[in-house]
């Protein structure tokens, strides 16, 4: 999926030194990076035809951290030791991961792919607003402010609200945008207690997805029979789902962040919805009303508002001072 990237985390000096240049140029990986997240709603659908919803973001992490491990051990670093830190992992594992996960494997059960690809572009918002309300130092700006009102009116338009809602299951469009707002929230966590810790954005997501696949794994048993059988498609989509998806997608993340910069890497979520569409239409068959898609637009519209800097006092001073006749 389509969260904001992470901020990258501050070295100790006895972390490893940066990875060398890319071999692909950083736009291929932009791409690559929306197709894969975009598709995740696809793989997500094709997964549930065959397991349970808690089964399937079960599968999701641990393919994910088996593959975040096997990046880790061929860099040769460590998983962290610190227990505290350990807490805060599993805190931001369940609202990355765990939670997330199983409300769009749910939600999925009810409403399209693309629907649910259109709800997670919806992450951005509430990421903003629960870090205007949880972190001291985010003011609401103007722009901010803007943009929020405008992206919850374009859920608004997606739901179709003048129609009482027709989304065909508001309780599954209510579980997908229940995943955004945990993402959202789990973001600002992660920004607040794990960006200085030391270690490196690799070792922290390895850790964090192993400890939401250790919170999905103590749960699924009690909540859901096993499978008697493995299909061959949706075991294959799960795997791809969690390796790709979750794995493989996190470390292009991560390296667009460091080489095109935070908010060239934050844009991605924008094509995520449009990904979304056209693959569960084009591989499902779905169907959307005219007003979802317009909605989307305007939910993306209000994501981009609201990350636009505001203007500072001195370009506000010197806009001033350029509408001053010529005396």
């Amino acid at each position: 999926m389509a969260p904001p990237p992470p901020v990258p985390a501050a070295r100790s000096s006895d972390a490893p030194p940066p990875a060398p240049a890319p071999r692909l140029d950083w736009r291929i990986r932009f791409a690559l990076l929306a197709l894969v997240w975009g598709l995740s709603f696809l793989f997500v659908k094709v997964s549930g035809a065959a397991y349970a919803p808690l089964q399937v973001a079960l599968g999701r992490v641990v393919f994910g951290a088996l593959t975040l491990l096997a990046v880790l051990a061929v860099k040769r670093e460590a998983l962290p030791r610190d227990p505290r830190l350990w807490l805060h992992l599993a805190v931001a594992a369940f609202l990355l991961n765990a939670l997330p996960f199983t409300l769009f494997a749910y939600s999925e059960e009810r409403i399209t792919s693309a629907l649910a690809g259109i709800c997670n572009a919806t992450t951005p918002l509430f990421t903003l607003l629960v870090a205007v309300s949880a972190l001291p130092g985010e003011r609401p700006n103007r722009n901010r402010l803007a943009g929020m009102a405008l992206g919850f009116l374009g859920v608004l338009v997606v739901f179709g609200i003048w129609n009482g809602a027709n989304v065909g299951d508001p309780v599954g469009a209510g579980m997908a945008l229940g995943a955004a707002l945990s993402m959202g929230a789990g973001w600002v966590y992660v920004r607040r207690f794990l960006t200085d810790s030391g270690h490196s954005s690799v070792a922290l997501s390895a850790a964090q997805v192993t400890a939401g696949a250790v919170e999905l794994a103590v749960v699924t048993p009690f909540l859901t029979s096993a499978p008697t059988h493995f299909p061959l498609v949706p075991t294959l989509s799960l795997i791809v789902l969690g390796a790709l998806g979750t794995g493989v997608a996190f470390l292009i993340q991560y390296g667009l962040v460091r080489d095109a910069g935070a908010t060239v890497a934050s844009m991605v979520t924008y094509l995520v919805p449009v990904v979304s569409t056209a693959a569960g239409a084009a591989v499902l068959g779905e169907v959307l009303k005219w007003h979802q898609p317009v909605g989307a637009l305007v939910i993306l519209a209000g994501a981009a508002l609201s990350q636009r800097p505001a203007p500072s006092a001195a370009a506000k001073r010197a806009a001033r001072g350029a509408e001053l006749p010529d005396k």
